[in-house]
């Protein structure tokens, strides 16, 4: 399992195949085993641990409470009580999370922050998916979804149930093009979001 770590970073900055093959169906491929969610280890070790092993199995990062440093590397993920270590921030720049993999938050309790930017596979499910966890809807305060063009309107429009947000930029999502809209959506939904539009 550990392995995971160093190699999907390794594989995640190889752009061609070295063999002939359709590298699409591979990458496919790929990207859904480091996504799969181990219900087992979910149990096994608690959700902030399995859903860290996941993120930076993915290329993202997470950031522990009380802590100022960034978890980058899978084979130094902090050990200890099963309790101790929980995911208050996660980036996700450049990783390869899709929505298979987002039940890995289901236990979440603690994440105040998500950054998404340039995640290729993250679609408007994906955004559904996290404004339906209760959990989340209560501790989320600040998103970032940044260059994600598989983002549209409709995964924009269900964060509105993340009751707590306090702040959301949306930058470059060229699959969001009812902007009025949105910041209708919000003003009633969230009155105190400060929407950070930059949007064409």
């Amino acid at each position: 399992m550990m392995l995971f770590g160093k190699v999907s970073q390794q594989l995640c900055g190889i752009k061609e195949l070295p063999w002939s093959c359709d590298s699409r169906y591979f990458w496919g491929w790929l990207n859904a085993v480091f996504n799969k969610v181990d219900y087992d280890r979910i149990r096994d070790v608690g959700p902030d641990r399995a859903a860290s092993e996941w993120l930076l199995r993915c290329g993202a990062m997470v950031r522990y409470h009380g802590q100022e440093r960034w978890q980058t590397d899978y084979n130094h993920l902090p050990t200890g009580p099963l309790d101790k270590y929980k995911i208050q921030a996660i980036d996700a720049t450049n990783s390869c999370i899709m929505s298979i993999g987002f039940d890995h938050m289901v236990g979440l309790q603690h994440v105040e922050k998500i950054r998404l930017c340039k995640c290729h596979f993250i679609e408007d499910d994906c955004l559904l998916r996290l404004g339906q966890l209760e959990n989340l809807q209560k501790s989320i305060l600040e998103m970032e979804i940044i260059s994600c063009g598989n983002i549209t309107d409709k995964g924009i429009i269900a964060l509105r149930h993340l009751r707590n947000l306090k702040y959301l930029l949306l930058s470059d999502l060229p699959g969001v093009r009812e902007k009025e809209n949105l910041i209708q959506v919000f003003e009633t939904a969230l009155p105190s979001l400060e929407l950070k539009l930059q949007l064409k």
